[in-house]
């Protein structure tokens, strides 16, 4: 019998986690059993946690005990024993998968390269989330990539969703993008494609002064501050803040610094979740949060089936080659090497300039 390996946290408490292990159940007719292999680990991943009881993460792969769950990742996977007729043993899937060492899936919408799985579960989730690419009939993606694409995709791709959206919203009549957390990868990738905009408002990252000089370098926002400096952000002109940060004291002071003249706070990540409890200064009215599926599911229903994907991937492929420049992968494998990084992560110790890849 194959052994799963589970990573488990508390709900309520991130830092707080087990490794399970159960058998694999034998699989129903139409079921596959797959081994995941390698799978990234960001602060992405965190923000899943954090939020994962209101947006619904913890829906994904659900587990018997109450007050439990686990995290969701971004990874690859392969088929090691098939009860279905159209995914053979060895297919390989890119995905969205548990902090597990093996999941049991029920494929669905089969075709030659994509999958979805059509566990009952996941059947009221978003189908971006449930959507797997069958990577040996992708013409168009190398292996040279599967780390970029573990780590930096998702990433970007919700990155493209916030700069499609706030210039489909006329940037809210702004003229200066504020962006805390500056040095997260989501940031980076957003800030990628406001640069190539000549449009696009002025962009000011915010950071630690541990990070500052590693934004700098990457020559993408027109002004670089800590967030000791707060004070030094123009309050004088309309502003869209998009926060990766969810820090609540920042937020705070940034909504009283800018008053009228902030026109619109996007909330996308929360990468200083433990400070995630919003200041009095905080303008709720003017403020949302980010998800980027749904933002998916309008662009497919106004443009059509896969043209926004098209152009969202085009952007995340270049936006990636050019990260090369900068990003250090590091890769590990076992339950020691996803603590780790888990724990690494969770603390926001990660360097800027670096990126977790690990498997069990």
């Amino acid at each position: 019998m194959t052994e799963i390996a589970e990573f488990i946290v508390d709900k309520t408490d991130l830092s707080k986690w087990r490794i399970v292990s159960r058998e694999a159940p034998p699989l129903k007719a139409g079921e596959i059993l797959t081994k995941i292999d390698r799978f990234a680990l960001t602060a992405n991943n965190v923000t899943y946690g954090v939020v994962g009881e209101k947006i619904g993460y913890w829906k994904f792969f659900p587990v018997a005990e109450d007050g439990s769950g686990v995290i969701p990742v971004w990874g690859f996977a392969d088929v090691i024993q098939s009860n279905h007729p159209d995914v053979p043993v060895g297919d390989r899937l890119y995905g969205y998968f548990p902090m597990a060492s093996h999941l049991v899936m029920a494929p669905a919408k089969v075709r030659d390269e994509r999958l979805a799985d059509g566990a009952a579960h996941r059947a009221d989730l978003p189908p971006v989330y449930n959507s797997y690419a069958r990577t040996k009939a992708e013409p168009h993606f190398g292996k040279e990539m599967d780390d970029e694409r573990m780590v930096l995709f998702p990433l970007y791709a919700t990155s493209f969703c916030i700069y499609d959206f706030l210039k489909d919203n006329g940037w809210f009549g702004a003229r200066q993008v504020i962006m805390p957390s500056a040095s997260s990868k989501t940031a980076i990738g957003t800030a990628y494609a406001i640069k190539a905009d000549p449009q696009a408002p002025k962009l000011v990252g915010l950071t630690s002064q541990r990070n500052k000089q590693a934004v700098e370098k990457l020559k993408l926002y027109d002004a670089v501050l800590i967030y000791d400096d707060i004070a030094q952000v123009d309050a004088a002109i309309p502003s869209v803040i998009i926060d990766m940060s969810g820090d609540g004291n920042v937020l705070g002071a940034l909504h009283k610094a800018l008053g009228d003249n902030m026109k619109y706070t996007s909330n996308v990540g929360v990468t200083h979740y433990d400070a995630n409890d919003m200041a009095p200064d905080f303008i709720r009215e003017r403020s949302a949060m980010f998800f980027a599926p749904g933002h998916i599911q309008k662009r497919t229903q106004e443009w059509g089936p896969g043209a926004f994907e098209q152009q969202a991937f085009g952007f995340w492929k270049d936006a990636a080659i050019k990260s090369r420049d900068w990003l250090i992968i590091r890769r590990e494998n076992g339950v020691n090497a996803v603590e780790k990084a888990w724990a690494e992560v969770l603390e926001g110790k990660t360097p800027a300039d670096a990126a977790w890849v690990v498997g069990f």
